[in-house]
């Protein structure tokens, strides 16, 4: 194999004793080279350290990802939010993995790699008045992404003590991260949508 195939075949590796194992259980180098079938030296000879390791399977599809967070861009705030909620619901693994770096004081780690392009948008939303003007922007950033991470790696648990499936769950926590997003918009601005709303209302 190149490299390139067997560097692959070591991150998934490691992802796969992760899901396996849990996280308490730790990740052994030896075993991921075990698991992806490889030659044991070559773990350490193209990862270093468990964390140069998770890192690169952290790389692993990054652009896709950041890409699918990007095409949203032109939806208004509500929608936006609620579409990167849906978004990060598929890439749930790629969040566990995140916080695993996070819990290993990974200071190299970027938590908000759109930052610049998140703060045009929010300023565009407060000059559209979607977004009430005094709202600190780092602030909105970093507790909407706080939010669907935690709910996110919580998710399958909160499922199981709810007796309930996670996409049932996953519908009613978007209903209410959507009035929370409603929230932050000006009062005239949500008087404005509900009279936009009624006619709609009434005429089915």
């Amino acid at each position: 194999m190149s490299r390139a195939e067997t560097e692959a075949q070591l991150e998934e590796a490691a992802l796969a004793i992760l899901r396996r194992d849990g996280v308490l259980a730790g990740l052994n180098l030896r075993e991921v080279a075990d698991e992806a079938g490889v030659n044991r030296g070559l773990v350490y000879h193209y990862f270093g350290s468990r964390r140069d390791l998770l890192r690169a399977a952290l790389r692993k599809d990054a652009r896709r990802r950041l890409n699918a967070v990007r095409s949203g861009g032109a939806l208004p705030f509500v929608a936006r939010w609620r579409r990167f909620l849906r978004v990060m619901t598929a890439e749930r693994e790629m969040l566990e993995l995140m916080t695993l770096l996070v819990l290993d004081r990974d200071t190299s780690l970027r938590t908000m790699p759109l930052r610049k392009e998140t703060h045009d948008l929010l300023v565009a939303d407060v000059e559209a008045g979607q977004l009430s003007a005094d709202s600190d922007l780092d602030g909105v950033h970093v507790a909407l992404v706080s939010l669907s991470w935690g709910y996110l790696t919580y998710r399958d648990a909160f499922a199981r003590e709810l007796g309930i499936p996670a996409e049932e769950l996953d519908e009613r926590v978007g209903v209410v991260f959507e009035r929370m997003l409603r929230g932050l918009a000006p009062i005239a601005f949500l008087s404005g949508s509900r009279r936009k709303r009624r006619p709609d209302a009434a005429g089915g």
